[in-house]
């Protein structure tokens, strides 16, 4: 039996990524590359195509549109990830999730760990997992070390939804998905969020679909 041919170098298949110009195609649940994990950025890139793919990201990102795009959403195995949010929300949800605007921000080899021991739990989605959301409990605040895209430091505290925002993006990078970490019984399709479950906390849901919160 053949072996299989190696794969191109990595800066090669960003590259040819990149050809086609405009929003990156987002890869769904069930590619082996959402599970594998990812390498450490060390410089892999040149200073020019680190630009450009961090801009393709920020593109792909805004088109989805989400809030948080990890590089492999779209096939690079880089720890490497993007966030913004201008939380456009009304004054009730942004004081019961604590959503605030963030700014766009690249989070170059990000690890985050939880500051006390609070948790909170609301409806979560990703563009991963198209269609679908669940209810995940997670740390109400972390703290997130790194990089940023010029190699500076990264060390910042983020709480209420800009720490869900984070730990979801670098949970992908460790080959995690929202899934794993979500309570069973409350996925629910969009449409029947959009119906039933718009409400600033997920305590009318977990009544009504059986399920406990943190």
């Amino acid at each position: 039996m053949a072996s299989p041919s190696p794969r191109p170098p990595l800066a090669e298949r960003i590259e040819e990524l990149l050809a086609s110009g405009g929003p990156l195609p987002i890869v769904a649940a069930g590619d082996p590359v959402l599970r594998t994990g990812t390498t450490r950025y060390e410089g892999q890139l040149d200073p020019a195509l680190l630009a450009r793919f961090v801009e393709a990201l920020r593109v792909t990102m805004h088109a989805a549109p989400g809030v948080g795009l990890a590089a492999p959403q779209v096939g690079v195995e880089l720890r490497i990830a993007v966030i913004e949010d201008p939380a456009p929300v009304p004054e009730e949800v942004r004081l019961a999730r604590g959503r605030v605007p963030q700014p766009f921000r690249v989070l170059v080899n990000p690890e985050y760990e939880p500051v006390g021991s609070t948790r909170a739990a609301f409806f979560e989605g990703c563009l991963s997992v198209p269609g679908y959301q669940a209810v995940v409990a997670r740390h109400a605040e972390v703290r997130l070390t790194g990089a940023d895209e010029h190699g500076r430091p990264l060390d910042d505290v983020f709480a209420g939804w800009p720490a869900r925002i984070v730990q979801h993006e670098t949970d992908h990078l460790d080959g995690l998905l929202y899934l794993d970490r979500a309570e069973p019984r409350s996925l629910s399709a969009n449409q029947s969020v959009l119906e039933r479950w718009t409400q600033p906390t997920a305590d009318l849901a977990a009544r009504a679909l059986g399920f406990e919160l943190p």
